[in-house]
């Protein structure tokens, strides 16, 4: 029979292998789960490891008290099925790790290039979300805007924010309509974008938040918007609007959204150039 104190006497016996494997796991859940920040699977793949993790010393240490040969089989099916079951939950989530993994070394100076263009939008942002100014910025990724730009304003500068605070201000030329950024420039600026239908979005929402989900529907686009009514700070990205944004929460996205792949910092699309040109 099964007592605490037998228990406890299994953990004492256990000793410093206990302690090494615990401080193996959980470096390995450390440096995971920091790749896999700020994505939606994040939360869960915690909640797995620690219950795999539970049912893996629960095992361990009953091991030395009873016969664990049945519990041991079992649990190396169930960790055999969450295995493949992880692969294919968070595919995308895996991917941007991994994408992460090979662009931390190989391609730090891009990382440091997109660190700078996600601080200068997420400045304009908030300075524009303070005011309730407007704003309708279209970051491009592996889709290209240049089909969009035929009656744009040609900028073809590098992106700040006082330029966007500028551009956007109330009563400036171009403040009603989108941006288009390329490669950290701003290369267009009242550029018309799609609508999305109106029954897609909630009435209270008007023709930037449209044009947002509608571009981001048609492109790969990270789409940011301000309400010029609230103030809030919104991301539209595949077709899906993440709206009241807290300044944190909108660095935190753009870093996934923009880190992941396919937004190229310092690279100006061909499409765009021929545009510009």
């Amino acid at each position: 029979m099964v007592t605490f104190s037998s228990f406890i006497d299994a953990i004492q016996s256990y000793g410093w292998r206990a302690i090494l494997e615990l401080l193996l796991i959980g470096g390995v859940i450390y440096w995971v789960v920091q790749f896999l920040q700020g994505t939606r699977g994040a939360r869960l793949f915690k909640g797995i490891f620690f219950v795999l993790i539970t049912l893996y010393l629960v095992v361990r240490l009953l091991s030395g008290i009873i016969d664990t040969g049945i519990i041991t089989f079992l649990y190396e099916k169930v960790l055999l099925v969450a295995t493949f079951a992880i692969v294919v939950v968070f595919q995308p989530e895996l991917r941007r790790a991994l994408t992460r993994i090979g662009e931390a070394r190989l391609f730090r100076g891009s990382r440091t290039q997109i660190g700078r263009d996600i601080e200068q939008l997420v400045d304009s942002a908030i300075f524009c979300s303070k005011r309730k100014i407007g704003m309708l910025v279209a970051i491009e990724r592996e889709v290209g805007l240049g089909a969009l730009t035929e009656n744009a304003t040609r900028v073809n500068a590098e992106l700040s924010a006082p330029l966007l605070q500028t551009i956007f201000f109330p009563n400036s030329p171009l403040h009603d309509l989108g941006v288009v950024v390329v490669g950290g420039r701003v290369m267009f600026a009242g550029v018309q974008f799609p609508l999305a239908e109106s029954d897609e979005l909630e009435r209270e929402l008007g023709s930037r938040h449209r044009a947002a989900v509608g571009l981001s529907q048609e492109t790969d686009a990270v789409v940011l918007v301000v309400s010029e009514e609230t103030g809030d700070m919104s991301i539209a990205e595949r077709g899906v609007l993440i709206r009241k944004l807290t300044p944190e929460a909108l660095r935190e996205m753009l870093g996934e959204l923009l880190g992941a792949g396919g937004y190229r910092a310092g690279v100006v699309s061909d499409d765009v150039q021929q545009e510009a040109a």
